[in-house]
């Protein structure tokens, strides 16, 4: 049997992302990727639904009135209490949708063990602020003839990380930020189970 290759997903929102690596997972791919949990700092949400649905641990993890330090600390603390449970290391946290920026302290105890997607071609269209469909609105309203989406390691700036893959998309006469976050998220889908692949193969 092939090593497990053990990520963590931390995410906010619906888990988009996510549901491709489950759906990838089920189809017979990336199977020797173990999902050791979800997180989120949101409750009620998609990713946490799809981690329950999958059968993988579920964590909400509040942030009401903690400092971003105290929030990591909680962070690392469960991220070491999956570990010990399964008696796994965590080989990759996946930020997925994550809306928070991390502490140095969180990155440095996981030192190029994560990454993130952003839906734009790095370094245009990153830094604090550009989330989502604020990109593709800017994409729009400055002419521009494509965008796309990059998956990056995550270091101790804002979307200033190594990059790990681009993919390019074409913007058209008549596309909207609708047409085109379906476009990129397409990508963003096929290129993290891509980035698993290769991650996990090389392990």
């Amino acid at each position: 049997m092939e090593k497990p290759f053990n990520i963590i997903v931390l995410a906010t929102g619906n888990g988009t992302n996510l549901g491709a690596i489950i759906d990838a997972k089920n189809e017979g791919h990336l199977q020797s990727v173990e999902i050791l949990g979800v997180i989120s700092n949101k409750s009620a949400v998609g990713a946490l639904k799809k981690a329950e649905d999958y059968g993988c641990p579920a964590k909400f993890i509040g942030a009401a009135n903690k400092t971003r330090e105290e929030y990591d600390q909680e962070l690392i603390d469960y991220i070491c209490e999956l570990e010990a449970q399964t008696n796994q290391k965590v080989d990759l946290i996946c930020l997925i949708g994550y809306m928070r920026i991390l502490s140095p302290k969180f990155i440095q105890q996981f030192p190029r063990k994560i990454i993130n997607v952003h839906p734009a071609l790095l370094p245009s269209y990153g830094g604090p602020g550009m989330l989502g469909d604020y990109i593709h609105e800017a994409v729009l309203a400055n002419n521009d003839s494509e965008t796309g989406m990059t998956i990056h390691y995550v270091d101790e700036g804002v979307d200033t990380g190594e990059i790990i893959l681009q993919t390019r998309v074409p913007v058209e006469l008549g596309d909207t930020v609708e047409t085109l976050r379906h476009k990129v998220q397409s990508q963003e889908k096929l290129g993290y189970v891509k980035v698993l692949e290769d991650f996990s193969a090389a392990h």
